[in-house]
C-alpha cells in the first residue's frame, strides 16, 4: 500500500492535537442568479453546524467528535476530529438576508442569492423621431495666422493685387491691328 508523505500530519502526531485549522473543502458555483457553496463535512453532526453572516464575511463552523469506542486499540487514526471552521469573504451585491443551507449525505449546501439591486437588467434607449437642426453662428477667426477678413465690397484702394483696374490691359489691345 502506497503512503503519501504529509509532514504536518506527522507533526500533529508528535504534538497531539492539531494546531492548524482543519480545512473544509468546498466547491463554489453560480447558477443564474444564485451562488451555491458545496462543503464536504462527512461524519459531522448536523446539529453542530453553525453558519454566520456578518457584513461581507460568511463563517461556517462544524464539530466532528471522535468515536467513543471502549476496548479498542487504534492502529491508525487519520480522520480529523474537532471543530472545523471556514470563512468566505463575499462580494457586494449578494442578498445575505436570504441565505439558505441544507445538509445531506455529508455535504453542506449553502445558497446565496444575488441581491435585486445587483442583478443585470436591460436598459432601453429612448429616441425621438424626426431630425433636429443644429443652429449656431460662425465668428471670424481674429488673430489666427493665415486668415484675413475680406469686406463684402472691396474699396478701390483695397482691391486684390490680381484684379485689373479700370483701363488696364485695354491699351495694348486697342493699338494692335489698327493703324493710326
Amino acid at each position: 500500500m502506497a503512503r503519501t508523505f504529509d509532514p504536518f500530519r506527522d507533526l500533529d502526531r508528535l504534538f497531539g492535537e492539531s494546531s492548524r485549522t482543519l480545512a473544509m473543502p468546498l466547491d463554489l458555483v453560480r447558477r443564474g442568479e444564485v451562488f451555491e457553496a458545496h462543503v464536504d463535512l462527512p461524519g459531522v453532526d448536523p446539529a453542530s453546524i453553525d453558519i454566520d453572516a456578518e457584513e461581507r464575511t460568511l463563517t461556517i463552523r462544524a464539530v466532528r467528535r471522535p468515536a467513543a469506542e471502549q476496548g479498542v486499540s487504534w492502529l491508525v487514526r487519520e480522520r480529523p476530529t474537532g471543530t472545523f471552521a471556514r470563512q468566505l469573504t463575499l462580494g457586494s451585491g449578494l442578498a445575505l438576508d436570504k441565505v439558505e443551507a441544507s445538509y445531506a449525505d455529508g455535504v453542506l449546501t449553502i445558497t446565496i442569492p444575488v441581491a435585486e439591486a445587483a442583478k443585470a437588467r436591460k436598459i432601453t434607449v429612448a429616441h425621438r423621431p424626426g431630425q433636429h437642426a443644429i443652429e449656431g453662428e460662425v465668428e471670424p477667426d481674429a488673430g489666427v495666422a493665415g486668415t484675413t477678413d475680406v469686406p463684402d465690397e472691396a474699396a478701390p484702394d483695397q482691391q486684390e493685387p490680381w484684379a485689373p483696374t479700370a483701363g488696364e490691359g485695354q491699351e495694348g489691345q486697342e493699338g494692335q491691328g489698327q493703324e493710326s
